[in-house]
């Protein structure tokens, strides 16, 4: 059982359908110690082959030797800007399928069905892309061209649906799922159990290993198209956790957070302009965090001619800032915001009209007469009144289905799991818990934050699952 139908359990779903990844005869990968690798056993599939051993060496910009592994397979040279084609050919395997079940709230695709349809993506086009069908083939049946190399939210969202329905994956998929609890429970207490089952004609589904002693109990509801909850529980020896990490914004914790101008989502400012609430000759909008999100609230407010107020704790110089990363050359737009977070600082007027920049402040709180007071590294105090907020620093997963929140299987159990700095610690080369054996990890839970690498804990949880049943090939 997987929980979440973002690009992880889509991309899992799809190699435990039995889709098996071999490496193309004749093709030549430009990095040659893999190269020779890939030739020692041309016959076995990437899933049946040692992939600590394939992925030595590897460089780039995951700490995951898994996800540059598999990346390098699908993209070979594309951090270089080439365009080779992929070193692997997909054979479709029948007889080595698992079956199991993707439970997500939305459409497939998670939580790409969430962003505003006309946001860009920060990462190129075809590295959003699944296996066996890149982005960009698809964007062309319709017709369409990739932005400066970049692609809409809405384009993704769509892309994935269409994934898994081109893949013959919706079998598995089960939509409008809300799961509220997992825990171990032991394999005799249920063996007399009735399934109350998800998926129909699947007896093979619940036919545990006689050698389990423990397995999980899924339990949750389904929504159905009248709005009624039907309650479901489901067993199963292997879970995959695939949440993400979008569903609880992060807050500062400082007083008047709570106020109703006070929001932690960028849809706010976006509603607010719709009802007209809010306008040109609206007191400024504050704004507060220094990541892509708080940088798209900015473009949104200035394309609007709304003023804004920016604050954030770094310097503007700061390489941690993720602006300080970014190539000017495919980013225009988010230059632009790092131009004017240096450029038009409250000490110095400058040439963008109705923003201003507080680099190095926080917020002491947020007064119910819409007067919030900054301050700065020097403990001077600043106020402004504000016709809303939005505290736009980031987002955590929501866990609560899990005991201790999920707190137990992170890297520091002292700590709430964090996608960047406290991630679930698993094996690099299973993605299975080191405190919960029979669970996985996958995406941002594992530490994995972009599409391109999220694929390759896919292939590590598949590779060990085939291993687990029994499903190599003689």
């Amino acid at each position: 059982v997987f929980l979440g139908n973002g690009p992880s359990g889509i991309c899992l779903s799809y190699l435990l359908s039995g889709y098996i990844p071999y490496f193309k005869r004749d093709s030549l990968h430009p990095h040659p110690i893999l190269q020779r690798k890939l030739e020692e056993a041309p016959d076995i599939s990437i899933l049946d082959q040692d992939l600590e051993y394939l992925s030595e060496g590897l460089e780039g910009r995951s700490h995951s030797p898994v996800a540059l592994l598999f990346d390098t397979l699908q993209r070979p040279d594309t951090d270089f800007g080439g365009t080779e084609e992929s070193v692997l050919t997909w054979w479709h395997e029948t007889h080595r399928a698992i079956p199991h079940l993707v439970l997500g709230r939305n459409a497939p695709g998670g939580v790409w069905h969430s962003i505003e349809g006309s946001m860009i993506t920060l990462s190129r086009g075809e590295w959003m892309g699944l296996p066996d069908l890149p982005f960009k083939d698809w964007l062309k049946q319709k017709r369409r061209g990739l932005r400066n190399n970049r692609a809409t939210a809405e384009d993704i969202a769509q892309y994935y649906q269409h994934y898994v329905m081109k893949k013959g994956l919706q079998k598995n998929f089960r939509c409008g799922t809300v799961v509220t609890s997992v825990r171990k429970v032991s394999a005799e207490s249920i063996c007399n159990h009735t399934q109350e089952d998800l998926q129909e004609n699947s007896d093979s589904l619940w036919n545990f290993s006689e050698k389990s002693t423990e397995v999980f109990r899924v339990d949750g509801f389904f929504k159905t198209v009248k709005g009624d909850k039907e309650p479901f529980s489901i067993y199963a020896e292997n879970v995959v956790l695939a949440t993400g990490t979008y569903d609880s914004p992060t807050w500062l914790g400082v007083k008047g957070e709570n106020l109703s101008y006070v929001h932690h989502q960028l849809s706010a400012l976006e509603e607010a302009v719709k009802d007209n609430s809010i306008g040109i000759m609206s007191d400024p909008v504050l704004i507060v965090g220094a990541g892509l999100t708080a940088a798209d609230a900015i473009l949104f407010a200035h394309h609007c001619n709304i003023p804004v107020i920016h604050v954030f704790r770094r310097r503007v110089s700061d390489p941690g800032l993720i602006f300080n990363q970014l190539p000017k050359v495919m980013y225009p737009e988010y230059h632009k915001v790092h131009q004017m977070m240096k450029e038009q600082s409250a000490a110095c007027a400058g040439p963008y009209e109705r923003y201003v920049s507080l680099p190095e402040h926080h917020v002491l709180s947020f007064g119910k007469d819409k007067k919030c007071i900054f301050q700065d590294k020097n403990g001077y105090q600043k106020v402004y009144k504000v016709s809303m907020a939005l505290v736009l620093t980031g987002s955590n997963p929501n866990l609560s289905f899990l005991p201790n929140n999920g707190i137990d299987l992170a890297m520091d159990s002292d700590q709430p799991i964090n996608p960047k700095r406290n991630p679930i610690d698993v094996d690099p080369f299973t993605y299975e818990c080191a405190q919960e054996k029979g669970l996985y990890a996958l995406g941002p839970l594992a530490g994995d934050n972009f599409v391109r690498f999220v694929q390759g804990g896919a292939l590590a949880v598949a590779s060990t699952l085939l291993k687990k049943a029994n499903k190599n090939p003689p």
